[in-house]
């Protein structure tokens, strides 16, 4: 024979159960609303002050003024010393570049851009080598050619080929082992009949 399920006395039976949790939760909630409101002690009224008689004042004034008082606690104020603390403004991993540790010579005006500020505008074939310049987002241009510092990453400039320039920066990676990276900046091109 088979047995039907969801008989009507097994559903009834899981909503007993339901309404009963329920049930018992409400009380407990209410329970724990009455303890954490009720349960103190009512105070006392405060009696109001009484205005000093003007006669009385050298009778009560030792006792005002040691009531006025109220006893003075030293407090030390916490003073933060961050000696042999790490900063923690600074970030845990810090790719640092190589040639900064040897580099004693203040900056160049070029080692105080970015190289993705830079804008490649002209290159010029010379006999000694390629020479490019580079101007700022002020339009103010440089010169440079290989060997030249660039960047503030401490870039050295590798090579200038016919449409760009190529920028090595050398750094150190989280293990410590040195890296290099190469960027290059591409010649700006500018259409015909379209001024810039």
């Amino acid at each position: 024979m088979k047995r039907k399920r969801g008989t009507k006395t097994e559903g009834r039976s899981v909503q007993t159960s339901l309404r009963n949790k329920a049930f018992c939760y409400l009380i407990s909630v209410a329970f724990l609303f009455v303890a954490g409101c009720g349960g103190g002690s009512p105070t006392a009224p405060v009696p109001p002050k009484a205005k000093p008689v003007p006669g009385d004042a050298a009778k009560t004034a030792p006792a005002a003024t040691a009531a006025k008082q109220p006893e003075k606690k030293e407090e030390v104020e916490y003073a933060y010393n961050p000696t042999g603390k790490p900063d923690p403004f600074k970030p845990f991993i810090q790719l640092t570049p190589v040639r900064e540790s040897s580099r004693k010579a203040p900056l160049t005006p070029l080692q105080r851009y970015e190289v993705s500020q830079l804008k490649l505008v002209a290159i010029i074939s010379t006999a000694e080598g390629n020479i490019a310049l580079v101007e700022d987002s002020a339009g103010k241009g440089f010169f440079i050619k290989k060997g030249t510092l660039i960047g503030k990453s401490d870039g050295k400039v590798i090579s200038i080929l016919k449409d760009k320039v190529v920028i090595e920066e050398l750094y150190q990676d989280v293990v410590g082992q040195t890296k290099k990276n190469e960027m290059t900046i591409n010649l700006h091109q500018v259409e015909e009949g379209v001024e810039p």
